[in-house]
């Protein structure tokens, strides 16, 4: 089986890192893992990554998952070509579509099965692999600023700097 790029994994618990590195070692060339989130930047700045497993919860006694969400968007910023998978202990349906949301690749819970890691973090380097046609990237764009203006239409257009008319027939294409 082919090894996949460098993956990037960060959490604060040092046994989770090093689980990481036995389990991810043999699927991917590299895993270079940080227990500082403040250290990702500053790391990927310096290298290149495939993808980045971010654990969710980073204060002591706090488990919300806002400090990794508070990383996505800071990677995701930075490096938007760059997959990001989420990992928590403590994990909820509305977490991971939060995290979704943001800009998430996908979202694993600990503790996690070994080869279903694996292939969340290849089945992410291929998606971000995948070059999509102009079109539609361009009609997921529009859509998705209708919804962000709540389905006001001239709201969006004045956005997008565009006529109503154009922007009707942008949302019809497939």
């Amino acid at each position: 089986m082919e090894k996949y790029g460098k993956i990037l994994a960060v959490d604060d618990n040092a046994a989770i890192l090093t689980a990481l590195r036995f389990c991810l070692g043999g699927a991917f060339q590299d895993v270079v893992t940080i227990s500082d989130p403040g250290k990702i930047i500053p790391t990927m700045e310096k290298d290149s990554f495939g993808a980045v497993l971010l654990d969710m919860n980073f204060t002591l006694g706090v488990n919300t998952g806002q400090d990794g969400l508070l990383w996505l968007r800071a990677i995701t910023k930075k490096f938007p070509h760059i997959p990001v998978v989420l990992l928590t202990a403590y994990g909820d349906i509305g977490l991971a579509v939060k995290g979704m949301k943001e800009g998430a690749a996908d979202f694993m819970t600990k503790p996690w099965d070994n080869n279903k890691l694996i292939g969340v973090l290849r089945d992410a380097i291929d998606r971000s692999r995948k070059v999509a046609p102009l079109e539609e990237v361009t009609t997921d764009y529009v859509h998705k600023v209708v919804e962000r203006c709540d389905g006001n239409i001239s709201e969006a257009a004045k956005l997008l700097g565009i006529t109503r008319q154009t922007l009707y027939a942008k949302m019809k294409r497939p």
